[in-house]
């Protein structure tokens, strides 16, 4: 196990290299850049003003140059400064992860509760009513479009309701502290999980099922109930642990992918945190964010796949690295 460790690691870096070229190389082939973006449209601004400003950002460089200085500096922990917060990328990173973090996490949690039991449920009762709701309901959150469903509960729970705030963080007229504080924060976050959980759970939800009914058609399975075990121990004991292996690798998959889907919840609600940093850094032209964001992203997916991989020797024993 820990040599295979090592090799994953070694390769993970080698795809890293690989993936900050490709970033980098999309970054610098986007219309305009911070420079011309902050100009633009400003008739006091002379052609040597711009080029004195390009060189002060390092936008005076060509890619391969650009790539390689940028490189060097990364390779030490230093992703550059942040052309709009003028902050270092790493810090901004650390000061904006805990709210991501949050409503990634508490979404991921709150998706597995829901589509594992569901799923069982739906395989459990094939071609049944339940079956037929269950997957008509995750078809419909599949197909719900972000912006659009947020833009419904707002309507619905702040315009019209009046119970939840429309967005932000933090109630701007109040100082709350303690206790009372993380209640404001948890009444803001309500509205951006619902979106996150019933926009992605479908898609989980139908995985489960999917591989709980080829678990239920096994010989082992008709086997177990031929013997009359009980049904909940023929779910729970036989069929259920195996479909570990494949959730366990939706699981490795679904925090990166929770993370780059906070950048359009996030800036719907007006939240701040790396994905809504993210937003608008593209906006700017903010290559140095960008690149520390989307490397950030790159190195949580390699982790959540070599987690992914550890994991299975935990669920089956019979996996052996």
């Amino acid at each position: 196990m820990k040599q295979y460790i090592i090799k994953r690691l070694l390769i993970s870096i080698l795809v890293l290299f690989g993936v900050s070229i490709l970033l980098y190389s999309i970054a610098q082939m986007v219309p305009g850049d911070y420079v011309t973006n902050i100009t633009s449209g400003n008739p006091n601004i002379t052609a040597e003003m711009v080029e004195q400003m390009r060189e002060a950002y390092g936008l005076d460089t060509g890619p391969v140059e650009g790539y390689f200085n940028w490189l060097s500096k990364a390779i030490r922990g230093d992703f550059g400064t942040s052309f709009v917060y003028q902050r270092p990328v790493t810090e901004i990173i650390l000061d904006y992860m805990p709210p991501t973090l949050a409503l990634a996490g508490i979404a991921m949690v709150l998706e597995l509760l829901i589509a594992i039991p569901l799923g069982i449920l739906a395989a459990r009762k094939q071609y049944s009513v339940t079956d037929y709701t269950i997957v008509a309901i995750a078809i419909m959150g599949i197909s719900l479009p972000t912006f659009f469903f947020a833009a419904v509960l707002k309507r619905i729970f702040a315009v019209g309701l009046g119970i939840l705030p429309i967005s932000g963080m933090v109630d701007a007229r109040m100082d709350y502290e303690g206790f009372a504080l993380f209640l404001d924060l948890a009444r803001h976050f309500v509205l951006p999980i619902a979106v996150f959980v019933i926009t992605g759970v479908g898609s989980y939800l139908r995985y489960v099922r999917t591989n709980m009914l080829e678990v239920l058609n096994a010989d082992y399975v008709r086997t177990a109930r031929a013997k009359g075990l009980p049904e909940r121990k023929v779910i729970g004991k036989h069929a259920f642990r195996n479909t570990l292996i494949p959730i366990v690798t939706l699981v490795g998959g679904m925090i990166p992918g929770l993370f780059s889907g906070a950048v359009i919840t996030e800036g719907l609600f007006a939240i701040e945190g790396l994905g809504n940093i993210a937003l608008n850094a593209v906006y700017a032209g903010d290559i140095p964010y960008l690149m520390g964001f989307n490397m950030f992203i790159a190195a949580l997916t390699l982790l959540g796949t070599l987690v992914s991989d550890i994991l299975y020797a935990v669920v089956d024993p019979r996996v052996r690295y």
